[in-house]
């Protein structure tokens, strides 16, 4: 069983009463899968009776955007680690400077 197809059965799963379109679309997000592998299992996996036959375009265009990784700086994940720190480790050094 393909990774894709396992996310999507073990979705499905916990939520039976969701459409196929809706695990799919939760199954793929943020894991940067291919065209031709969104295509190929949306064919597999989904119900035909989940979405419109004339805006399957439409969705498979928002199915590939997606499965693309939201993108960060380094910067930013730098930041929200020094402010963590801080915030665990900044009682610490104010009861040693006292």
């Amino acid at each position: 069983m393909k990774s894709l197809e396992r996310r999507f059965k073990n979705i499905s799963e916990k939520k039976p009463l969701w459409s196929t379109h809706t695990c799919f679309a939760l199954a793929i997000q943020e894991q940067d899968f291919g065209t031709q592998a969104i295509h190929r299992w949306f064919n597999r996996l989904v119900s035909n009776d989940d979405y419109a036959k004339n805006e399957k375009r439409a969705i498979l265009r928002h199915l590939e955007k997606l499965t693309k990784p939201v993108r960060t700086t380094g910067i930013e994940d730098q930041t929200s680690l020094c402010t963590a720190l801080d915030v665990k480790y900044g009682a610490v050094v104010a009861k040693i400077q006292k």
